[in-house]
């Protein structure tokens, strides 16, 4: 019999695994974008290389958009969005369907990246966006496991879908923002 102290202890095992697992995603592809010969002439969808960077911007701007909606999804469920009530059974599928959708949008735009571009630091934007792109698929990875834990503290989920949603932000920002300014960052 576990006494009421052991019982409200934090599953810190858990998170720990979960972490790790998110890290050691980071890293793998941090380490591939560094020692693989970037090909920037790598086509997308048949798109020629001055193609490309158009196509990316608007697959990434759906990833985007369809993470606002993750957002207000996620907001609904746990009864945080004001004047919703409580969300309906079907809100918690749209949720799950809706960042599959978003999930599969990003992968070209991420492959193409890591495979054209590697990952690079000559510039600060470069590098940021180098940086949270590696971040985005091991948060990823780290909130599917959470989900699929049973016994995990309730504020990971929330945390790790925020901050899904402000990488995403960050590398909409460090790229398609950039293109669609005309090449700068405003």
């Amino acid at each position: 019999m576990t006494s009421p102290t052991q019982a409200a202890k934090p599953p810190t095992r858990r998170l720990v695994i979960i972490a790790a697992a998110g890290l050691a995603v980071t890293a793998a592809i941090f380490i591939f974008g560094r020692v693989h010969t970037p090909d920037s002439y790598l086509g997308l969808f048949g798109r020629s290389y001055a193609n490309v960077i158009p196509l990316k911007s608007l697959l990434a701007t759906i990833a985007l958009v369809l993470a606002g909606v993750q957002l207000v999804l996620a907001l609904w469920i746990y009864q945080k969005l004001p004047g919703a009530g409580r969300a309906p059974k079907p809100v918690g599928l749209t949720h799950r369907v809706v960042g599959g959708v978003a999930l599969v949008v990003t992968l070209p735009v991420a492959l193409h990246c890591l495979l054209a571009y590697g990952v690079q630091f000559y510039t600060p934007r470069v590098a940021i966006h180098s940086i949270a792109g590696c971040f985005f698929y091991g948060v990823f990875v780290a909130k599917v496991i959470a989900v699929q834990s049973r016994r995990i503290s309730g504020w990971v989920l929330p945390v790790a879908g925020g901050l899904l949603v402000v990488i995403l932000v960050v590398l909409w920002y460090t790229s398609s923002l950039w293109y669609y300014n005309g090449f700068s960052l405003p």
